[in-house]
C-alpha cells in the first residue's frame, strides 16, 4: 500500500523521544507536593518569615557598611562592625536628644491635621450626590458608610489591619518585634558565615556549590538594592520637604520625611507619601493643592526617568510592571509586611532565577 496520503504509517514512534514512565509521574507529584507545602508554609508562617527577612535585610546593611570601613581603613570585621553599630546608635541618640520633642510634636500635629481634613472631606462628599455614592461604597474603616463583609475593598482593609496587628500586636508588640529584628540582624552580621554554612549543611553535597553561589548572589543583590533605594529615599524626601516649604504647606519637614520613608515601597509608596500632603494642601486652597500635585508629579518624573535609571545602572534593575505586580502578589499573600518587602524579595528572586537560567540566544529573542 502506498503512503502518498501524507499520514505517517501506523505504529511508528520516534526512537529519540523518552517514554513517559512512572518515574516522570513521581517527579511531577513530588514537585506539586513541594509547591503545595511551600505555599502553606508561607501562608501560615508569613509574619514570621517577614521578620526573618527583615533581620536578614538589617544584617546585609550592617555587613555592607562594615565592609566599606574594612576596605578603606583596613580594620578587622569585628572592629568595623562595632564602629558601624556605635555610629548608628550615636546618631539615633543625638537625633532623639536634639530633635525628639519636635519630631513627636510634628507627628502629633500631622496626625491631628490629617484627621481634621478627613472629616472636612467627608462632610464635603456628603453634600453632593456623587460624594454620597462614593461614601456608600467605601468601607467604614476608610470613613465610608459600607459595613458589609463581602466587599473586596473591605476585605483588603481587614487583611492589612490583620497583618499589622498579627505578630506586631501579639506577645512581643511592635517595639519587641523591632528589637528582635535589630538583634537578630546584628548577630547575623557578626558571623554570617556561621549561619550560611549551617544552611549549606542541610543541602546534599552535590548541590552545595550551586546553593553557595545563590546565597552569595542574593546577599550582593540585597546590598545593591538597599544602597540604591536609600539614595532614592534621601533625594525624594529632601526634594519633597524643600518643595512643600517653598509652597507654604504646614509641617513640610514631617511630610518630607514621610515621603522619603514611603518611597521605600517603589511606585505605590509615592502615592502613599503624596496623599497626606494633598490633604493638608486642601485646607490652604485650590491653588496650593494644584501646586502640591504638580510638585509630587515632577519629583516622581525626575525619580523615575533620571534618578532611578542612574541608580539601577549600579544597583538592581527591575521592570516596573513586575515590581507593581509583585507588590500586589506579596501584599495579598503576606499582608502589609509583604507589600513593604515585595521589592527586595523580587530582586532576590530575579537574581536567583538569573543565576539558574541560561541567557537567551540572539535568535531566540523577540
Amino acid at each position: 500500500m502506498s503512503s502518498d496520503s501524507g499520514f505517517p504509517p501506523p505504529h511508528t514512534s520516534r526512537p529519540d523521544t523518552p517514554a513517559f514512565g512512572p518515574e516522570h509521574i513521581a517527579r511531577i507529584l513530588r514537585l506539586c507536593a513541594g509547591a503545595v507545602c511551600m505555599g502553606l508554609l508561607i501562608w501560615l508562617l508569613g509574619d514570621v518569615l517577614m521578620v526573618v527577612f527583615a533581620s536578614v535585610l538589617c544584617a546585609v546593611v550592617l555587613y555592607g557598611l562594615s565592609n566599606i570601613l574594612r576596605r578603606h581603613l583596613g580594620l578587622s570585621h569585628g572592629w568595623a562592625l562595632s564602629i558601624v553599630v556605635l555610629a548608628l546608635l550615636s546618631s539615633a541618640g543625638l537625633l532623639v536628644w536634639n530633635s525628639g520633642p519636635s519630631i513627636v510634636s510634628e507627628a502629633i500635629r500631622l496626625q491631628e491635621a490629617l484627621r481634621q481634613q478627613e472629616m472636612a472631606l467627608r462632610d464635603t462628599l456628603q453634600g453632593t450626590p456623587t460624594g454620597q455614592m462614593i461614601l456608600n461604597y467605601l468601607p467604614a474603616s476608610l470613613g465610608g458608610h459600607h459595613t458589609g463583609g463581602d466587599s473586596g475593598l473591605a476585605s483588603l482593609g481587614s487583611r492589612i489591619a490583620g497583618s499589622m496587628t498579627g505578630i506586631l500586636g501579639s506577645a512581643f508588640g511592635a517595639i519587641g518585634t523591632l528589637l528582635v529584628v535589630l538583634i537578630a540582624g546584628l548577630y547575623f552580621a557578626m558571623s554570617p558565615a556561621t549561619y550560611a554554612n549551617g544552611l549549606l549543611r542541610l543541602v546534599p553535597p552535590e548541590r552545595r556549590p550551586i546553593i553557595r553561589q545563590l546565597l552569595l548572589r542574593a546577599g550582593q543583590t540585597l546590598w545593591a538594592w538597599v544602597a540604591g533605594q536609600s539614595l532614592d529615599m534621601l533625594v525624594v524626601g529632601t526634594l519633597s520637604g524643600i518643595g512643600l516649604w517653598f509652597i507654604g504647606v504646614p509641617l513640610a519637614l514631617a511630610l518630607g520625611v514621610l515621603a522619603g520613608m514611603c518611597n521605600f515601597i517603589p511606585y505605590i509608596g509615592a502615592i502613599m507619601g503624596a496623599v497626606p500632603a494633598l490633604l493638608l494642601a486642601l485646607s490652604l486652597g485650590t491653588r496650593e493643592t494644584i501646586m502640591v500635585a504638580v510638585l509630587y508629579s515632577v519629583i516622581q518624573f525626575f525619580e523615575g526617568n533620571v534618578l532611578a535609571p542612574v541608580i539601577q545602572r549600579h544597583a538592581v534593575q527591575m521592570p516596573p510592571a513586575l515590581t507593581v505586580l509583585s507588590q500586589t502578589l506579596f501584599g495579598a499573600i503576606l499582608g502589609f509586611p509583604g507589600l513593604i518587602f515585595a521589592s527586595p524579595l523580587t530582586a532576590v528572586l530575579l537574581a536567583i532565577l538569573d543565576s539558574l537560567t541560561k541567557p537567551l540566544a540572539e535568535t531566540d529573542r523577540i
